[in-house]
């Protein structure tokens, strides 16, 4: 008899309905790469599903597209850049940074290892091109003030998103908003050496180059909790299995089993943020008032203007 009333347990166990797993979209901010493993990855081993939710991951057509598209509710997360979110509220769109992905910067001004710009200074009467216009130029004029040149001491050039063969081919001496893991790597490649100058080491403050972004009005904050932590797996298991979570990772696509991605995932693994939910509100904080300095905003942002402690919030 209770052999029998616990096959008849099991069998009722059985034929319960699965837990409904929440649903949420993410946009990249551009075609999938290494910056984005940890939330690859999470999908993968089963972070998501073990968290209650049902992650879907897109990609923008356009890498302008993630902020107008969590703002106007298309999407439920997005990955963008500390920079950018800090335009977009002075823009008035409803945006609020919710974790972060890679918090330390990534930009850099680089330049060939061989070439006439061995110092900042160097820069004097050389071109430097820029891919996007707007916070990529504030950057370039502090970093030139911070070694009392003006703006005008250089030919600013928007190459557009041409940004290694603008620099190979000498269109221009230096390229603003260059990636220190990729484009580094693409000159390497190409038999050629680049030397980054840093921004944070040349009178800009650091910042976090990717985080999550999310229309405060839309979001639940304990599904957003739940996938920040799910991330927050994935990025320790990168941590203790660099080389395992590169196979895993390049496995999920053919476009990421390339020379390029390989050089780049041995230095972007290390820059991963080990609490994509925990927040440094001094940071938000200073580029906010760096912005307003250099004339790129009003200013006037508050920290709960930018910036979303979801943990607390889910934790009311």
């Amino acid at each position: 008899m209770k052999t029998f009333i616990a096959t008849l347990t099991f069998a009722a166990t059985l034929a319960l309905p699965a837990a409904a797993q929440d649903r949420i979209t993410l946009m990249l901010d551009w075609f999938v790469n290494p910056d984005h493993a940890p939330v690859v990855l999470a999908q993968e081993l089963g972070y998501f599903e073990q968290a209650g939710l049902e992650v879907e991951i897109v990609t923008p057509s356009d890498p302008n597209d993630p902020p107008r598209m969590v703002a106007a509710g298309r999407v439920d997360l997005a990955i963008s850049y500390q920079p950018q979110l800090h335009l977009s509220r002075h823009n008035d769109l409803p945006l609020r940074r919710v974790g972060t992905l890679i918090s330390t910067p990534l930009t850099c001004l680089v330049v060939l290892a061989d070439g006439p710009i061995q110092s900042m200074t160097d820069l004097r009467g050389a071109k430097v091109g820029f891919a996007v216009a707007g916070v990529q130029e504030v950057m370039l004029d502090a970093m030139l003030a911070h070694h009392d040149m003006a703006p005008d001491d250089v030919e600013q050039i928007n190459i557009g998103w041409s940004i290694s063969p603008a620099l190979m081919s000498g269109q221009v001496d230096g390229v603003i908003g260059a990636f220190r893991n990729f484009e580094l790597n693409q000159l390497t490649l190409e038999g050629m050496t680049g030397r980054c100058f840093y921004p944070e080491s040349e009178g800009v403050p650091s910042y976090d180059e990717l985080i999550y972004i999310a229309n405060p009005d839309r979001m639940n904050a304990g599904v957003v909790a739940r996938f920040l932590d799910a991330t927050e797996r994935a990025t320790g298991y990168i941590l203790n299995n660099p080389d395992t979570a590169w196979d895993m990772f390049a496995a999920t696509a053919t476009e990421l089993q390339t020379d390029l991605n390989t050089l780049a995932w041995a230095d972007t693994w290390p820059r991963f943020a080990t609490r994509p939910a925990a927040m440094d509100a001094g940071r938000y904080a200073r580029f906010e008032a760096f912005l307003a300095e250099r004339g790129a905003t009003a200013g006037g942002l508050s920290v709960a203007d930018l910036a979303i402690d979801v943990t607390a919030e889910a934790a009311q």
